[in-house]
C-alpha cells in the first residue's frame, strides 16, 4: 500500500507540474516547453511459440505456483531469481502490480531470434508494473584511506533489475525507482556515505566468465521503461551508476585479460522516460579494468574491447544528477533524437549533458539538450572526450547551459561538429583542451548565439589546430563585444590555434572583441535571421524557426566548401542551392542545385605572417645537431626532416637556468634569419631563451619566453646572420623529456610586395551575391601605407576596408567612377623609401 501511495502522489505531482509550466510564459528565452507523456502502450496478446510465458502478480499470485499462467502466477520475484530461464521465454509482470524491495535477476540467456523478454501483461491504463527496490542493494565501492576500492564480489549487482554475464533479452514497459528516501535526497559527498544505485544494471564480470563461455554479450533491447528516483551521493566514487547501466568489470588490469573480448554487442535504448536519477540516466559500456591507472582508456582500441553497433534514441532524460547521457568505449554507435532537460542537478564536479568518452564512429544527431548548470570545469551540453576517433555532432538543438556548449578534451581524431544550433550556452562555448589532437577538429555551419557579457569562446589554450568555417557568432549584447580568450599569455591568446574561415561574426554592440580570430573572408553584417534570435523555444524545429536566414541575408553563398559540411542543412533541406553554400545551418532553397563536386572552389591563402619560404634547417645532417641531454636511441635527423609524423626526444630531466636543455645547430656558414619554428608531439617547453653565434663561442640572445600549453609557436625576432642558432630550455611545464616532431628555422628579410590579382572587374550592375570587390596582399616583410587614385589618398572606411591583408573596395567608391579602365596604387613602406603597386580597375555598366 506504501508504494501504491507513494506512486499515486508522484504522479499528482507530475502533472501539476506540466500545467504549470505549460500555462507559463516568458518574454525571453525558452517558451512553450513540452514534456513527455507517460502512457504505457497497449500489450497485445500474443503467442509465445518459442518458449514459456511466465507470469507474476504482486496481489494475486502465490510462489507455490508454476507460473506458467495468470491464473497460476507467482506473487514475488523470489521464483523468479531462482529459475534459469532458455530461449524464446518471457517474464511477464502485471500491469499497476508494485514490487517492493525486491530485485529482479532472472538467470539464463536467450539467443537468436529467440531472446528472452521481461515485459508487462494485462491492462495497460492501471500502468505500468512498478518495481521500487527502495535503496535494498549492496555497495560495492569503499574508501581505504583516500583511495577508492571496489568490492568485486558485489559490482554489477546493484539494479532493481540486474543481468550479469547474460545475453539476448528485452526489457520493456517497466517502472523502476531505487530511493530509500523520496522526499529527501542524499545531499552528502561520498566520503561521508557510499551509495551506488541502478534502475537496470547489465553487466560483464570478467572475472567470473570461464574458458568457453561467450565473452561477448549479444543483443539487448531497453524500450518504454519509465525509471525515476534513482538516489545517490553528490561526488565520486569512481562507479558509474543511474538509471540504465553498462559496465564491464574485472579485478586485475586489462593486460591480464584477452583481445577481443568483453564487450557488448548489438544494443538498443530507446523511448524510453528518466526523471531525477544519479548518475546519469544512460550509462554505457564504460570499462574498469586497470582501475587506478590509464584512465583515458587508449588501450580499448588496441585490444579491440569496443562495444559496437549501438543505438540509442528517442529517450526523455529530466532532471539527472550529473552527466545525463554517457556513453564510453563503444564504436559504430548512433544517438538521436534524445533530450535532456536539466543535468548537473545534484552533484558537484565535472560531466556533460550528452557525450561518448573513448569511443569511435559515433553519431550524435537531433539531440536536444538544455537545463546544464554552472561549473568551472566541463558542465557543457557536449563533450569531444578523450581518446575518441570519427566522433560526429550533427543536427543538435541546445540552449540555456550556463557551463557552455562544447567541452573538448584532445588526444582525438576526425572530430566534427556541424550544424549545430546553441542558443544562450552562456558560458564558454569551446571549453578547455587537456592534449592535442591526433589530427584537426572541424567546426563547420554552426550557430552561436549568446550574450557577450557572460559567455566567453574559450577559456584554456587551443593546443593543435581546429577549424572552423561558415559558422555564425551573434553577440546579442548591445554593449559588451565578444571575449574569445579568457587567456594570454606573452600576448598570445590561447585561441591562436582556431583558424577561421567564412564566418559571419556579428556584434549588436558594433565593437570588436579583443582577439577575435583572423577571417579574411568573415561577414559582420547582420545575418538576417527570419526572426529574433532571442526568441526561441524547446524542440528541435518548432523551437527553431527564427534561425533561418531571410532571402535578402549577405550569408548566402558566402562559406566555403569542405568536405565536412555533408549534404543538408539542420532543416534537412539540400545544400549548395545557387551556386554555394550559405553560413550557418540554414541553406536558403533559392536557385538551383550545384553538385559540391562540380563547384570551383576559390581556395587563395595569403600570408598572414612572413618569412621567407625555404627553412634553413632542412639541409642539415644529424652530425650538425649537437644536443646537450638527448634520449638514448635518438635519430637527430627527425629533428629536420621535414616529418610531422616523426618524433625525436631529450632526455628525462628538469631543465633549469643554470643548466639547460640545449639543441644546437650549425648552419655551416653565416646565414640571415629571424624566425624559429618549434613543433612539439607534446606541449612541455616552459621557460626558453633563442640565441645565435658566429663562431660557436660568443652568443647573443635574440629573445626569451614562457611557452604556455600549446603545441606549435612561431617565435620571430629581427633578422641576425650568424652560423650557428641555439635554443635553450630553462624550465619544463612538467617532468619528463622534451618531445619535438621538427622545428624550422627562416630568413625575415623583405622581398618586393605583391597583390593576388593585377585586375579587378566590375559591373555597376551586377549586384548579385557572387560579385567580387577584394584583394589581398602579399605584404612580404613590408607595410601597408594606404591606396591612391590619381595621386589623391583614399579614404580608409569610405573608399575602402582593410581586414588584415584583406582590402575590399565599396561599392559607393567603385560606382562613383567613371566606366573604362583606372589604375589604382596599394602604397607600401620598405626598410627604405617606398613602394606602390598597380592594380588596374576595369568598370562597367
Amino acid at each position: 500500500m506504501e508504494g501504491r501511495m507513494r506512486r499515486l502522489r508522484k504522479w499528482l505531482c507530475y502533472i501539476l507540474m506540466i500545467i504549470l509550466v505549460s500555462t507559463s510564459t516568458a518574454a525571453f528565452g525558452p517558451v512553450g516547453a513540452t514534456y513527455a507523456e507517460e502512457g504505457p502502450p497497449a500489450v497485445k496478446d500474443e503467442v509465445n511459440t518459442i518458449g514459456t510465458d511466465y507470469y507474476v502478480d504482486a496481489t494475486g499470485g502465490d510462489d507455490s505456483h508454476d507460473g506458467t499462467s495468470p491464473a497460476r502466477a507467482w506473487r514475488s520475484f523470489e521464483p523468479v531469481n531462482a529459475k534459469t530461464f532458455g530461449p524464446g521465454d518471457r517474464i511477464l509482470l502485471k500491469a499497476g502490480e508494485v514490487w517492493e524491495n525486491q530485485q529482479l535477476w532472472p538467470k539464463g540467456s536467450g539467443a537468436e531470434g529467440a531472446p528472452i523478454i521481461i515485459d508487462m501483461y494485462g491492462d495497460p491504463e492501471l500502468g505500468k508494473p512498478y518495481i521500487a527496490i527502495n535503496g535494498n542493494v549492496p555497495t560495492p565501492v569503499y574508501l581505504e584511506g583516500t583511495t577508492w576500492k571496489k568490492d568485486y564480489d558485489k559490482v554489477g549487482r546493484t539494479g532493481a533489475v540486474v543481468l550479469m554475464n547474460q545475453q539476448y533479452y528485452e526489457i520493456r514497459n517497466l517502472e523502476i525507482s531505487n530511493d530509500d528516501d523520496f522526499e529527501h535526497d542524499i545531499n552528502v559527498p561520498g566520503t561521508e556515505r557510499q551509495v551506488v544505485r541502478d534502475g537496470i544494471s547489465i553487466s560483464i564480470h570478467a572475472d567470473l566468465l570461464k574458458d568457453g563461455d561467450d565473452k561477448v554479450m549479444n543483443y539487448f533491447r531497453i524500450s518504454d521503461n519509465y525509471i525515476h528516483d534513482i538516489d545517490g551521493v553528490t561526488t565520486w566514487q569512481r562507479m558509474h551508476y543511474g538509471g540504465i547501466n553498462f559496465q564491464v568489470f574485472g579485478s586485475k588490469p586489462y593486460t591480464a585479460y584477452e583481445d577481443d573480448a568483453y564487450y557488448f554487442q548489438d544494443v538498443r535504448i530507446e523511448n524510453n522516460h528518466f526523471y531525477k536519477t544519479e548518475l546519469h540516466a544512460i550509462q554505457f559500456a564504460f570499462n574498469w579494468f586497470d582501475d587506478l591507472g590509464n584512465w583515458e582508456q587508449d588501450w580499448i582500441w588496441s585490444k579491440n574491447m569496443y562495444s559496437r553497433d549501438v543505438y540509442i534514441g528517442h529517450n526523455y532524460a529530466e532532471s539527472i544528477g550529473q552527466g545525463a547521457i554517457q556513453l564510453a568505449n563503444t564504436k559504430n554507435m548512433t544517438v538521436e533524437y534524445n533530450v535532456v532537460n536539466g543535468f548537473l542537478q545534484r552533484y558537484d564536479s565535472i560531466s556533460a549533458g550528452l557525450y561518448a568518452w573513448c569511443s569511435q564512429d559515433v553519431v550524435h544527431q537531433f539531440n536536444e539538450v538544455y537545463g546544464g548548470t554552472s561549473a568551472f570545469y566541463d558542465g557543457t551540453a557536449f563533450d569531444f572526450e578523450f581518446t575518441s576517433r570519427n566522433v560526429v555532432y550533427q543536427y543538435n538543438y541546445t540552449h540555456d547551459n550556463p557551463a557552455g556548449w562544447m567541452a573538448y578534451m584532445g588526444r582525438a581524431a576526425g572530430n566534427v561538429a556541424r550544424y549545430n544550433l546553441s542558443v544562450n550556452d552562456n558560458g564558454v562555448l569551446i571549453k578547455n583542451q587537456l592534449h592535442v589532437n591526433w589530427t584537426p577538429a572541424y567546426f563547420v555551419n554552426n550557430v552561436f548565439v549568446y550574450d557577450g557579457a557572460i559567455a566567453e569562446v574559450h577559456d584554456e589554450e587551443i593546443k593543435s589546430p581546429m577549424y572552423f568555417y561558415n559558422n555564425i557568432f551573434y553577440n546579442y549584447n548591445t554593449e559588451t563585444p565578444t571575449t574569445w580568450a579568457r587567456r594570454v599569455s606573452g600576448g598570445i591568446p590561447g585561441t591562436q590555434n582556431m583558424i577561421f574561415q567564412n564566418n559571419a561574426i556579428y556584434e549588436a554592440s558594433g565593437l570588436r572583441g579583443e582577439h577575435e580570430p583572423v577571417d579574411l573572408y568573415k561577414i559582420t553584417d547582420d545575418p538576417q535571421f527570419v526572426g529574433d534570435p532571442t526568441q526561441y523555444g524547446t524542440g528541435l524545429y518548432e523551437g527553431t524557426q527564427n534561425f533561418k536566414l531571410k532571402e535578402t541575408s549577405p550569408l548566402i553563398n558566402q562559406g566555403r566548401y569542405v568536405p565536412q559540411v555533408g549534404t543538408v542543412d539542420y532543416y534537412g533541406n539540400p545544400n549548395y542551392r545557387d551556386g554555394g553554400i550559405d553560413i550557418g545551418i540554414h541553406e536558403v532553397q533559392i536557385g538551383s542545385y550545384a553538385a559540391p563536386e562540380d563547384r570551383v572552389v576559390y581556395d587563395y591563402q595569403p600570408q598572414l605572417s612572413y618569412a621567407r619560404p625555404d627553412n634553413l634547417l632542412l639541409s642539415l645532417n644529424a652530425e650538425d645537431v649537437s644536443v646537450s641531454h638527448e634520449a638514448t636511441g635518438q635519430d637527430k635527423k627527425l629533428l629536420i626532416d621535414g616529418d610531422l609524423d616523426t618524433r625525436w626526444q631529450t632526455s628525462d630531466r628538469v631543465p633549469t637556468v643554470e643548466s639547460p636543455t640545449s639543441i644546437t645547430f650549425d648552419l655551416g656558414s653565416p646565414q640571415t634569419f629571424g624566425r624559429f619554428v618549434i613543433r612539439q608531439q607534446e606541449p612541455r617547453i616552459g621557460d626558453y631563451e633563442l640565441q645565435y653565434s658566429a663562431d660557436g663561442n660568443a652568443w647573443t640572445t635574440v629573445r626569451t619566453g614562457t611557452l604556455v600549453n600549446i603545441r606549435d609557436y612561431v617565435l620571430d625576432f629581427d633578422n641576425v646572420k650568424g652560423r650557428y642558432f641555439r635554443l635553450n630550455v630553462t624550465s619544463a611545464r612538467a617532468r619528463g623529456s622534451l618531445p619535438f616532431n621538427e622545428v624550422e628555422l627562416y630568413d625575415r628579410t623583405p622581398m618586393a610586395p605583391r597583390l593576388d590579382i593585377t585586375k579587378l572587374e566590375y559591373s555597376k550592375s551586377a549586384l548579385d551575391r557572387n560579385t567580387s570587390t577584394k584583394v589581398f596582399l602579399e605584404k612580404n616583410g613590408n607595410e601597408f601605407t594606404g591606396i591612391k587614385y590619381k595621386g589623391a589618398d583614399l579614404r580608409e572606411g569610405v573608399d575602402y576596408t582593410v581586414n588584415n591583408v584583406r582590402i575590399d573596395l565599396t561599392r559607393s567608391f567603385l560606382d562613383s567612377l567613371k566606366n573604362g579602365n583606372h589604375v589604382l596604387h596599394f602604397e607600401f613602406k620598405p626598410d627604405k623609401g617606398k613602394r606602390s603597386v598597380p592594380l588596374k580597375v576595369d568598370i562597367r555598366n
